[in-house]
């Protein structure tokens, strides 16, 4: 596939918003400034990345406990998100959600939450909606490797294949269901397989590189327009800990993970993968890579004092936005 300039740069700046919004929160987290937990997206962004870039505005995505990055990349606003995580009455669930209980209507984000495939049913319903109103909307389920050990995905891939409904299952596969690796979780790792028996299109990726993502999604979103669902297991590897930014590395008190895993990983870094092409290529020099990082950042600043400036959700709306009215 042939990728214009634009989209490269698109994709560049995307995972540079998501990583330098993720790392702007570390010292937060740390100094208990930031009181919700977060689920750091850091490695991941070329997934979200290169999955909504082929997503229109009116397709539907659903998230995890670890979504911030999903958010980002469907156009929801950074303030709104930053927000939230700050737990502040300016964030887009006016403070009451926190990090995992993300949401935009308008921009196609129809929530994410923290429950363990907690909301691969949700999503079900949206595609079957859009299947009865013939809206053409596709509808993308982003969960973790942990769950594929939940009955619920099963059913979910079983309706949806007998329905032909358009809805993707992007799985992301980052080898750790909390703090256990996949060896220790599956007989069988290889979790693309486990929509053969549904006779769904299924696809196994490098998710750490973006074009290899973009370029599978689109044949996704293509297929799933037209014909129904895809699943997709994205390759792929956490770089900070299961929850908050402890790197979790075997010998402190917590953790599992060798370090010479976490440093073989950190080489295939998507964004190190994107820019290496982006120059080796001839497609963008150095000093415009850095433009646009700096760009970035500036806008990560932005956001993060938007945040703190903002107030908190009063007392006296305790009970608020708990029933529409």
């Amino acid at each position: 596939m042939n990728f214009s300039k634009e989209l490269l740069e698109k994709l560049y700046r995307m995972m540079l918003r998501i990583r330098h919004c993720e790392e702007s929160l570390v010292e937060s987290i740390l100094n208990g400034e930031i009181k919700t937990p977060c689920h750091l997206y850091s490695g991941q962004e070329a997934i979200a990345a290169g999955v909504c870039a082929n997503l229109g505005k009116n397709d539907y995505i659903f998230g995890n406990h670890r979504s911030h990055g999903h958010y980002l990349a469907k156009g929801g606003d950074m303030n709104s998100m930053v927000a939230e995580i700050y737990c502040k009455s300016s964030g887009c669930s006016r403070g009451r959600g926190g990090s995992m209980h993300l949401i935009d209507v308008e921009n196609g984000i129809m929530g994410v939450a923290p429950i363990v495939a907690g909301t691969i049913s949700l999503a079900l319903g949206a595609a079957l909606a859009s299947k009865i109103r013939k809206d053409n909307r596709v509808t993308v389920s982003f969960f973790g490797d942990g769950a594929t050990g939940e009955g619920v995905l099963y059913e979910s891939l079983n309706f949806a294949s007998l329905k032909k409904l358009p809805i993707i299952y992007a799985c992301e596969n980052n080898y750790y269901s909390t703090h256990l690796p996949i060896k220790e979780i599956r007989s069988n790792d290889n979790i693309a397989e486990i929509a053969k028996p549904f006779d769904i299109p299924a696809f196994k990726v490098d998710g750490n590189n973006v074009l290899e993502v973009y370029e599978i999604a689109k044949k996704a979103v293509d297929l799933c327009r037209n014909k129904g669902p895809v699943f997709i297991e994205f390759l792929t590897y956490r770089l900070r800990g299961h929850v908050g930014p402890d790197d979790n590395v075997q010998g402190t008190h917590t953790d599992i993970r060798p370090k010479e895993e976490i440093e073989h990983w950190r080489k295939k870094d998507p964004i190190l993968y994107l820019s290496s092409y982006l120059l080796d290529n001839r497609i963008f020099l150095k000093e415009q890579l850095e433009e646009i990082e700096k760009q970035v950042a500036e806008e990560v600043l932005k956001a993060k004092a938007f945040a703190i400036n903002s107030e908190k959700p009063s007392e006296k709306e305790l009970n608020s936005y708990v029933f529409k009215q």
